[in-house]
């Protein structure tokens, strides 16, 4: 026991001892359940389960029309001025990504926005990506918008990224959307998260995911069946770790919702493609 305990001790300090992922997302016990609640309400009222979703094929393509909004201090790069070929290369990444869930996505627009303020202090709940939402946002349920910001300062300080939820898009679909860092991106300079898959972790929240890590190691979790139980997120890249012994399965460090860096995730499980498949269909009708 007391050789376990040292071994896992020095396997959590090793994992979590990296520079974590940040995201935006962290919604409380009770509003998980509220959704929830308002999800298994939806899936009765069509007759359905979320088990409903769980023969979905991949080759069934549903295809997400992508408007992206490019906010900037200036011209230059480090300014945020991202050049397409990243904005391409992002596309290419989330269908690389998506494609075992039977999701594809096309880039339907592009623009580009000078404003200072935005590029600093845009971030969760705060009046400067309200603004900014309601200015640019395209498109209805099924449309992605993706707005790639600095998050230099304010409520967003730090973050590589925030997402709604496909539940929230009723009360409030000017809201709608993923906002990231855009040093993120393919080739960007944000260290050990510039392959992309901060825009993949962020547009799994957006069609209905939550994290691996998502309730710890006891209760429903993230509502996903087939992802292993998980304490605290990963960092880094880590190897058998396994913060919840009692529960079957090391940490899924490997999936793109959990907090690993970006080149040592590529995996959304079956269950949680099926969820998507529920979530998209019943809330944003895809």
């Amino acid at each position: 026991m007391l050789s376990f305990t040292i071994t896992f001790l020095l396997g959590a300090i090793s994992a979590f001892a990296a520079v974590p992922r940040g995201c935006g997302n962290n919604p409380t016990a009770g509003q998980i359940a509220e959704a929830e609640a308002q999800y298994a309400h939806q899936l009765d009222a069509q007759g359905l389960t979320p088990q409903s979703f769980g023969n979905f094929t991949a080759s069934a393509t549903k295809n997400i029309r992508v408007y992206f909004h490019v906010i900037r201090a200036g011209e230059s790069l480090s300014e945020g001025n991202v050049p397409k070929s990243q904005i391409t290369k992002q596309i290419s990444v989330m269908n690389k990504a998506y494609a075992c869930c039977g999701l594809s996505f096309t880039l339907a627009g592009t623009d580009r926005t000078t404003n200072a303020t935005w590029f600093d202090l845009v971030g969760p709940k705060s009046g400067y990506q309200t603004d900014m939402k309601t200015a640019l946002r395209k498109g209805g349920a099924g449309t992605l918008n993706i707005y790639s910001v600095g998050f230099t300062r304010g409520t967003g300080k730090g973050l590589l990224g925030y997402a709604t939820y496909p539940w929230n898009y009723t009360s409030n679909p000017t809201d709608d959307g993923v906002v990231l860092l855009y040093s993120s991106l393919p080739g960007g300079t944000r260290p050990d998260f510039n392959l992309g898959h901060t825009a993949v972790h962020e547009t799994g929240h957006w069609s209905g995911l939550y994290h691996t890590f998502e309730g710890g190691c006891d209760g429903p979790g993230d509502y996903v069946s087939d992802t292993p139980a998980e304490a605290l997120p990963a960092s880094g890249c880590p190897t058998n770790l396994d913060t919840c012994p009692d529960s079957p399965g090391y940490d899924p460090v490997h999936n793109y919702m959990d907090y690993s860096y970006d080149a040592c995730v590529n995996e959304f499980t079956k269950g949680q493609c099926a969820r998507m498949a529920g979530q998209l269909r019943t809330y944003r009708k895809l």
